[in-house]
């Protein structure tokens, strides 16, 4: 035998040896729910603590964060658009008409292509959950939210966020989100950014370059 061969063989024989045969759908099914799951899903029972770690972990990601109460949502969402310059804003079915200031155009872009959607300034939003140890904003295709192309393709998004919406860490997001888990669903960690392979940042490659939350509280 050649050595090609005497080598070849040692391999396959290896392989062979650590080769399981493959489980059925049922033992794997048991197998993965036999899994641990006992991941830290509360880090603070403060929700002031909460909140400051939110509000900290989406201005490492260069979100801009605006407090407002429940009277004054549409005020700041008003300032917050003057100082970016956004007039004609894109908005899904279902967003409160008591958000919209006076002033701009606001349009209903559910049923909108994206082409169409990529000429408005941007969008405004709802969300269905904040977490705050990622700084994340997490969006279903629901009622303030909308289809997924609205949160993806214009260059500017503004995002209210409510204190109770707001969860510690991933997996109590998806306790919370175990009821609509079929739901198209988006989580946003800032700002669209990428970078290449000489550490170039580049924003917007595959979303908003540019992101606002109102925190309200």
């Amino acid at each position: 035998m050649s050595d090609t061969a005497a080598s070849r063989d040692a391999i396959l024989g290896r392989i062979r040896s650590a080769y399981r045969p493959r489980i059925s759908d049922a033992e794997r099914m048991e197998q993965y729910a036999a899994l641990p799951r006992d991941y830290v899903r509360a880090i603070d029972e403060d929700i002031a603590a909460r909140l400051r770690l939110f509000v900290e972990r989406l201005r490492e990601y260069d979100t801009g964060v605006h407090q407002a109460s429940p009277d004054t949502v549409s005020a700041v969402i008003a300032a917050v658009l003057q100082r970016r310059g956004k007039r004609r804003l894109a908005i899904p079915q279902g967003l409160p008409a008591s958000w919209l200031p006076q002033g701009f155009e606001f349009i209903p872009a559910d049923r909108l292509m994206p082409l169409e959607i990529d000429r408005f300034d941007g969008i405004i939003t709802g969300c269905t959950l904040g977490i705050a140890l990622t700084g994340s904003l997490v969006l279903q295709k629901a009622d303030a939210q909308g289809p997924r192309a609205l949160s993806l393709v214009p260059d500017y998004h503004l995002c209210v966020v409510f204190a109770d919406q707001v969860v510690d860490t991933v997996p109590e997001a998806f306790e919370r989100l175990a009821k609509t888990s079929r739901l198209p669903t988006t989580f946003i960690s800032g700002p669209s950014a990428t970078a290449d392979i000489e550490m170039t940042r580049i924003k917007g490659v595959h979303g908003p370059r540019f992101l606002d939350v109102v925190l309200v509280s």
